[in-house]
């Protein structure tokens, strides 16, 4: 089974929100980086660049596949996880520790329309 933590928010793409004021922390959830397998490299948005909701905004390479990412929230990026470029394996060891993109968001109201911890669990079949 997956591990789905409580208090987050997650989106049927598979990326988890922390929500901090108008910050929200992104990465992606367990039952995703565990569909990849072992990540190899985090493509990832620069610190004032602008994510849109529903838009891709990097992407997540394995060894098996490359998996898109998409944004939870319209905003703009705040900060990048720099140590997932040296080490995206990271991303595999504990999924919810290492977030990748921190977005200031534009609209908060966009939080509505994510899931909490016990809808995505039937979003993924637990």
């Amino acid at each position: 089974m997956s591990k789905v933590l409580e208090g987050l928010l997650y989106s049927d793409s598979h990326e988890w929100v922390k929500v901090d004021g108008d910050i929200a922390t992104i990465g992606v959830s367990d039952y995703a980086q565990k569909e990849m397998g072992d990540i190899t490299y985090v493509d990832m948005p620069d610190p004032d660049d602008e994510v849109v909701k529903g838009e891709g905004f990097g992407a997540l390479e394995s060894v098996k596949a490359s998996s898109d990412l998409y944004s939870p929230v319209s905003g703009v990026v705040t900060e990048k996880n720099e140590e997932l470029d040296d080490a995206p394996q990271k991303v595999n060891e504990d999924s919810y520790a290492n977030w990748i993109i921190k977005v200031k968001m534009s609209d908060k109201s966009e939080l509505d329309s994510l899931m909490d911890a016990a809808a995505y669990k039937k979003h993924i079949g637990e």
